[in-house]
């Protein structure tokens, strides 16, 4: 049987005119799926019964199974442990500020890339998330949280989005589809930690996100040491891709700087940032680093954050201080991690990448 939260809408249509129905029928159950989030076929009223009866005994409809929640008592951020696609668990989060409520969903389980501040690259890499097993985390939260609005989604979770790139993009699509979930697309983030050719090609896709940068270095040395993709997509490279982004999606992008004691954090570095960003339309956002078992890397001091934020304001940057939300339950920027079993047996990871 078929998951139909596999098929793109084109898809979903050539089956329903394979089933001897109008197409019109397609967007009905795309609307049962994702706006009213409905997995049982006999709720879909506005179906014949006919049909009904040929989608109960050809497809099935997957939700996430929501294993565990915690909220953290000082933001009221929310980090959800959700079985999906196939009894995978990953993590995603719920973060509310004012008037936004913001999902933090995962792409991947685990993750290969191994940036040293961040606990998900200590699991290694196991597989890709298929596109339901990306959906189900929105809409399982969205259930959770019937009376909330969900106004933003970042893929910032576990995983490099982009290393997934079309169950991403497909996901994407669904989001911001008026017969699906019906998002604005510049209410949506991908971050990347810089795969080159990917961000051609997402400039291409006429998506109409954002796209955020993990940056956390000036110059190959600091941030190869950091984050290993380095190596592959040095930052000349990386800053010519993002500067097409920009020239092709007219849309500013945002580089995330994680801020680490001793490494990345001195005013020389504040100052070369500003050099290096030079002429590109973008916003920066300083994350103080937050604390992983198993790193030695340290926060830097208040005063020291400060003061490099206020290098980049006076070199007329944007550049808020972003301290991560659900750091007391483990919630924050690079803190994901679970555990995964299977019948009392931890997985080996699969350093391959997809």
């Amino acid at each position: 049987m078929i998951n139909l939260k596999t098929l793109s809408k084109s898809e979903l249509v050539q089956y329903v005119i394979s089933w001897k129905q109008p197409t019109y029928r397609a967007s009905q159950i795309w609307a049962w799926m994702y706006q009213k989030n409905v997995t049982d076929v006999d709720l879909m009223t506005n179906l014949p019964t006919q049909l009904r009866q040929k989608l109960k005994s050809e497809v099935w409809i997957s939700q996430a199974n929501l294993k565990t929640q915690s909220e953290s008592k000082s933001d009221q951020s929310t980090k959800f442990l959700l079985e999906v696609a196939n009894s995978e668990s990953v993590e995603a989060v719920l973060m509310p500020d004012g008037n936004r409520n913001t999902i933090c969903l995962s792409s991947q389980v685990g993750c290969a890339m191994n940036c040293a501040f961040c606990a998900t690259g200590q699991m290694g890499f196991f597989r890709n998330l298929p596109v339901d097993g990306i959906i189900d985390q929105f809409l399982a939260i969205k259930k959770q949280f019937l009376t909330t609005q969900i106004t933003n989604v970042v893929f910032m979770g576990m995983g490099e989005p982009l290393a997934n790139y079309q169950q991403v993009v497909s996901a994407v699509r669904i989001l911001t589809d008026p017969d699906g979930i019906g998002m604005s697309p510049k209410r949506i983030t991908i971050s990347t930690v810089g795969l080159v050719p990917r961000i051609y090609q997402l400039a291409r896709e006429g998506l109409g996100c954002k796209l955020a940068l993990s940056l956390n270095g000036t110059n190959d040395k600091i941030r190869a040491k950091l984050m290993p993709i380095n190596h592959s997509y040095p930052i000349g490279q990386l800053l010519s891709a993002l500067r097409s982004w920009v020239e092709i999606t007219q849309t500013p992008a945002t580089i995330e700087y994680v801020l680490i004691k001793g490494i990345n954090d001195s005013l020389t570095e504040a100052e070369d940032l500003c050099r290096l960003l030079k002429g590109l339309r973008c916003k920066i956002n300083l994350i103080p680093f937050n604390p992983i078992s198993g790193s030695d890397l340290r926060r830097p001091e208040v005063s020291q954050i400060e003061e490099f934020r206020d290098i980049l304001t006076q070199h007329h940057r944007v550049a808020p201080i972003r301290y991560s939300k659900g750091r007391d339950i483990a919630a924050a920027c690079g803190q994901l991690r679970t555990v995964y079993e299977k019948t009392g047996k931890r997985l080996s990871p699969n350093p391959q990448k997809a």
